[in-house]
């Protein structure tokens, strides 16, 4: 309840941000390889919306990975978020944010989050930037067995992108989730992304997930990893 009281909070002050603001939209389609607790071939759609006015920003994701071998489900995962900035200085900024997502191929049947946090613009130069981000949230988790528990947790994240002449692009990410109750449950998600343009609007996307749970569910695999390679539209 909590956490939905944070998302409804998120949203309700995204909406009163984006009217005047500067909008900008990527979509995302692309061809799937996955190891760990699905071993697939496939395809996902994804999209990213921003809106920039003043000092404030809100960000809005949406991500779907679904399959079917001979009408038979054979992956399905679905990731939605939305976050609200504000910078306080240049290189320091707060944000609150909410995120859903479901993966029942790793025994996730649900997973809320959300909370606030500070960001610190590391690097800030022409062609590398590094941020690091902090956050207290609130997690809220039902299981496939079923089983449900909710938590506190920090969330420790950093993002570093590489701008190449040719107006390619590289970035690292990397997020730590660490239960405040069990230090044992924790969880590490990585993304390696290259984008290289074939037009101003278009481009080719290459990205490498590794999600790594350090307590999964009983009979499923601690990583999952997802090769995906696509177009990346800018609109």
């Amino acid at each position: 309840m909590r956490t939905l009281m944070l998302l409804a909070g998120a949203l309700c002050a995204a909406s009163g941000l984006t009217g005047q603001a500067k909008k900008t939209l990527t979509l995302d389609a692309g061809l799937v390889n996955a190891s760990g607790n699905s071993d697939f071939m496939s395809a996902n759609l994804g999209e990213k919306a921003t809106w920039e006015k003043n000092k404030w920003s809100v960000a809005q994701n949406a991500k779907v990975l679904y399959g079917e071998t001979g009408g038979t489900r054979t992956t399905e995962s679905y990731d939605a978020g939305v976050r609200v900035a504000r910078a306080v200085s240049p290189r320091i900024g707060v944000y609150v944010f909410a995120a859903y997502q479901r993966d029942p191929f790793a025994g996730l049947a649900s997973r809320w989050s959300g909370g606030p946090g500070l960001t610190w613009g590391l690097v800030q130069s022409a062609r590398d930037t590094l941020g690091l981000e902090g956050a207290i949230t609130l997690q809220s988790e039902r299981t496939t067995a079923p089983l449900e528990r909710s938590f506190a947790a920090t969330r420790t994240a950093a993002l570093f992108k590489h701008s190449f002449a040719s107006a390619a692009s590289f970035t690292q990410s990397l997020e730590w989730i660490a239960n405040l109750e069990t230090s044992t449950d924790y969880r590490l998600n990585s993304e390696t992304a290259l984008v290289a343009p074939l037009s101003s609007k278009i481009g080719l996307r290459l990205s490498y997930v590794i999600r790594f749970d350090n307590q999964p569910e009983p009979t499923f695999k601690k990583t999952d990893r997802i090769l995906t390679a696509g177009i990346q539209v800018a609109l």
